[in-house]
């Protein structure tokens, strides 16, 4: 996988965790990060922007407006609600994860992104586009799995005029997984922004503050982080 690469970059754990892998993966990468009208789209794009000059990438932020018109998920509506996941047990409750994406689903926000990222590389010769997924939110969101990423990549070979893929590093860790290997890349954790809200910290009991929060305890991460809700 020598070749250049375009990274999807959040600004959030599993992005993150993926840009240090791709720096190890291709001869260059270069970082875009959408702004599609997100609630959290300042923290995010503040994160990514740190890590894109931590890892030394380019970096580029594109802006989509309408997709948050097409929209009623709360992570882009601010007067909707978040769900929130004050008990831990309540991340494995199949109808609980299942009720919080159908809040915050936004339409075809990954084929999208995948969309554009393929147009970008193309455009520039270059021949991977790198997207943070994980296993254990594709149980619930099926644009996180591995057949997506398939079928997305069957998709591509038809629609582009030169060989790109998407590829995932982190496709079948689980978040506990993800923070191991930031842990033994040295990634800057604190710099990242996994949550869903835009406050001075993170909220903590949002499902990706959650999980995220879940994931540092299980992996014996030593560092204080501040959140400002504590799970019970």
């Amino acid at each position: 996988m020598k070749d250049a690469a375009v990274l999807l970059l959040s600004g959030g754990l599993d992005s993150a965790v993926n840009a240090a892998l791709a720096v190890r993966q291709h001869v260059a990468v270069h970082a875009v990060t959408f702004d599609y009208g997100q609630r959290a789209g300042a923290r995010e794009i503040a994160a990514a922007r740190t890590m894109a000059t931590h890892y030394g990438m380019s970096h580029a932020v594109i802006a989509l407006p309408w997709m948050a018109e097409l929209s009623a998920s709360a992570l882009v509506d601010s007067a909707r609600a978040l769900p929130e996941f004050r008990e831990r047990s309540s991340l494995d409750d199949p109808e609980r994860t299942s009720a919080s994406a159908a809040q915050v689903w936004v339409p075809n926000r990954n084929g999208c992104f995948l969309n554009i990222g393929a147009a970008i590389a193309e455009a520039n010769g270059w021949s991977w586009i790198v997207a943070g997924f994980n296993a254990e939110e594709g149980k619930t969101f099926p644009d996180n799995t591995a057949a997506f990423v398939d079928k997305v990549n069957a998709v591509l070979s038809m629609t582009i005029a030169r060989p790109v893929r998407v590829v995932s590093y982190t496709q079948t860790m689980t978040k506990r997984e993800i923070v191991k290997t930031a842990m033994t890349l040295h990634l800057p954790i604190e710099c990242c922004w996994p949550c869903y809200a835009d406050s001075e910290e993170w909220c903590g009991v949002c499902e990706s503050c959650a999980r995220f929060r879940r994931a540092l305890q299980e992996s014996g991460y030593a560092q204080p982080l501040d959140f400002a809700n504590d799970p019970v």
